[in-house]
């Protein structure tokens, strides 16, 4: 799950470290370039210049009430403080895109679940190919531009083993590249991805979700739980892992109806107006519900199931639509009795749907409990983009148990130099996450651990500076405004620190090794594997 790791990267260079980012594929990205509906954000510039009446709040009590699930009243106890902390650093997350990146997030649409328009992409691509190879692109070239100094990024590298002291603490973790073994030392920040992949019969799904091993799945072959395995191997907590979201809507290709890995028909089509047919052309849900809600809809009905989008829906996602019928997952049909020809079914049942549908929508309201309708009317004579669609393993909620500055926990508490941040953590979205919120999770969570692994590595420093320093334990602290440095000295040595970042591009922080206990404290704060 790169931009997880993306985020994280470019936090901790802002605070002025350096990184290493491991990647065990051969190209970076992960599940987040596949992200197709956008990032949420409350309070953000682009819903303020449209006027949305959102805030921190009442995102955070969305999310609350999603994360319960079906069949439970409140979500579990240690989510409310991530979901703060998710919602409240939401609204500066998506400024952050798109100030230092450049990025287009300017349209903002509702998904299922939601109280206010707040999720966010731009005009033409998926959002998350979009946020994730900028951000991949601006440390490419800090990497380029620093000659590996700052930034150095390794593809091809399966972690496997995190490298504890023997306090414990995570001093670095080990890896294999082209069939060798090589370490990298200093705080470890995880951002591996879920385990909605991991379908061999040793595997966690097989674990936790035995019932979900024959479903078919959006994630990429590298979400295999890599991380959770290796932190639980050190005595890392996990938390829900029985909590996996089965999407409503994965593209079925008509010409491989059975194959394991689908395309994810975006929340956002339903977002614009589309609705979801059963095999009798029949509406049977509010399309605008929770996923785990119309997922269990999905399964006391009968398929084929369709979305399908009428002309001014299919306009306002244009990008969408054209993008999977050239996949082959979505048809255009000319009008209301192609497809009803196309389902088998009579246009005139199609036509009672349509104008069922059109009543309830001037209502306000239907027997589903829909309250947002858009791009209407529905009319036979209009035309449609249709996608045969089905329930589809998506997400896992359930991962390692964190604490709201995404430290890693064990049964003692925060594991030293260890952090997490995305599909991997655990209890930030419970139960059932809005959709929306994995891009979001990915940014805020990123740039938390990746603020928190330097603040901690410089406190760590600090302490041992006064353990292993001059005099009474002191220290010189050297602020040089001009040449934008700053000097920390204790002893007979000294160490460098990178200056506060600048409009220009980041700098590199140099570390001359001091004499005694304050030597592998430096070689640590070299490389932040991430």
């Amino acid at each position: 799950q790169m931009k997880k790791g993306l985020s994280a990267a470019h936090t901790v260079i802002e605070h002025g470290g350096r990184v290493v980012l491991l990647d065990k594929m051969a190209f970076l990205g992960g599940n987040s370039t596949k992200a197709t509906s956008g990032i949420n954000g409350a309070l953000t510039k682009a819903q303020m210049k449209k006027g949305i009446p959102d805030s921190p709040e009442i995102f955070e009590q969305d999310t609350v009430k999603s994360a319960c699930g079906l069949n439970h009243s409140a979500p579990p106890e240690y989510t409310p403080p991530l979901a703060h902390v998710l919602t409240h650093d939401s609204g500066p997350a998506v400024d952050w895109l798109m100030e230092r990146f450049g990025l287009d997030l300017s349209l903002v649409s509702q998904l299922g679940g939601h109280s206010q328009p707040r999720t966010h992409r731009g005009k033409e691509r998926f959002p998350g190919f979009t946020i994730t190879y900028a951000l991949m692109e601006k440390l490419e070239a800090i990497e380029a531009e620093t000659g590996g100094e700052v930034a150095r990024i390794v593809s091809k590298a399966n972690v496997n083993k995190l490298i504890t002291d023997a306090t414990g603490h995570v001093v670095g973790c080990q890896y294999e590249k082209d069939g060798q073994a090589h370490t990298e030392m200093g705080p470890v920040i995880l951002a591996t991805g879920g385990f909605a992949a991991d379908f061999s019969p040793q595997g966690i799904l097989a674990r936790v979700r035995p019932d979900l091993v024959n479903f078919p799945t959006t994630n990429g072959e590298h979400c295999t739980g890599d991380g959770i395995k290796m932190a639980e191997a050190i005595g890392a907590k996990s938390v829900d892992l029985e909590s996996v979201q089965v999407h409503p809507t994965g593209l079925v290709h008509p010409g491989e109806p059975e194959a394991k890995v689908k395309f994810l028909a975006a929340e956002a089509l339903r977002g614009v107006g589309g609705i979801l047919l059963n095999a009798h052309g029949q509406r049977f849900c509010d399309e605008l519900g929770r996923r785990d809600y119309v997922s269990g809809e999905m399964y006391k009905n009968k398929g084929p199931f369709r979305l399908v989008l009428n002309g001014k829906a299919s306009k306002e996602i244009e990008w969408h639509c054209k993008h999977y019928c050239g996949r082959g997952v979505m048809k255009r049909f000319g009008s209301g009795h192609e497809l009803a020809r196309e389902m088998g079914i009579s246009p005139a049942v199609l036509q009672d749907t349509f104008r069922r549908y059109n009543q309830v929508a001037q209502r306000g309201s239907d027997e589903f409990g829909k309250k947002f309708f858009h791009n209407l009317p529905l009319e036979m004579n209009d035309h449609f983009h249709v996608a045969i669609v089905c329930p589809i393993v998506h997400y896992c909620m359930g991962g390692l148990k964190i604490d709201e500055e995404s430290r890693v926990i064990n049964s003692s508490g925060p594991i030293m130099n260890l952090y997490a941040a995305g599909e991997l953590a655990g209890g930030v979205h419970g139960r059932n996450r809005l959709g929306g919120n994995s891009l979001l999770d990915c940014v805020v969570f990123g740039r938390v651990a990746g603020a928190t692994a330097a603040k901690d590595l410089f406190a760590h420093l600090l302490s041992q500076a006064r353990v292993g320093g001059g005099a009474a334990g002191k220290f010189n602290v050297e602020v040089d405004p001009s040449g934008q440095a700053v000097q920390i000295s204790w002893g007979q040595g000294g160490m460098a620190a990178a200056a506060a970042p600048a409009a220009r591009k980041p700098a590199a922080a140099k570390m001359p090794v001091p004499e005694a206990t304050a030597a592998p404290v430096v070689a640590a704060a070299a490389k932040m594997p991430v």
